[in-house]
């Protein structure tokens, strides 16, 4: 099983979706800003299996440029990303693929298949 560090300010949706993985048998880790994940990834650096999960639909965090600018410092080489925006969000989805994410998907998928989504990636 994966180890997740789940970037999802919101405590509502971040305990259903703590809740799901764990219920899975993912280790996961909530994490509510960027300089708490930054300070997080140093110590996952190195850890195979590791899934950053982003929430794109939190209007105070920028999650497609959280992404980039970790990606573009060589801070995720060993860690694949998944992003859940608002369905009808199209702009957002569309920047968080050029960000780099290695997927991307509606809200309500990521409710429905979070453990299988975090599966395919670890």
């Amino acid at each position: 099983m994966a180890r997740v560090l789940a970037l999802v300010p919101d405590l509502l949706f971040g305990s259903r979706v703590q809740g799901s993985l764990l219920a899975a048998g993912h280790e996961v880790e909530l994490i509510g800003d960027e300089g708490a994940l930054r300070s997080r990834l140093e110590q996952a650096r190195d850890a195979q299996g590791t899934v950053l999960v982003v929430d794109l639909t939190n209007e105070d965090l920028d999650g497609s440029a959280i992404v980039q600018s970790l990606v573009g410092e060589g801070a995720l080489t060993q860690i694949r990303t998944l992003g859940f925006y608002s369905h009808v969000d199209a702009a957002v989805r569309a920047r968080a693929q050029q960000a780099g994410f290695d997927l991307v998907v509606p809200r309500s998928r990521m409710a429905r298949e979070g453990p299988e989504l975090v599966a395919s990636l670890s």
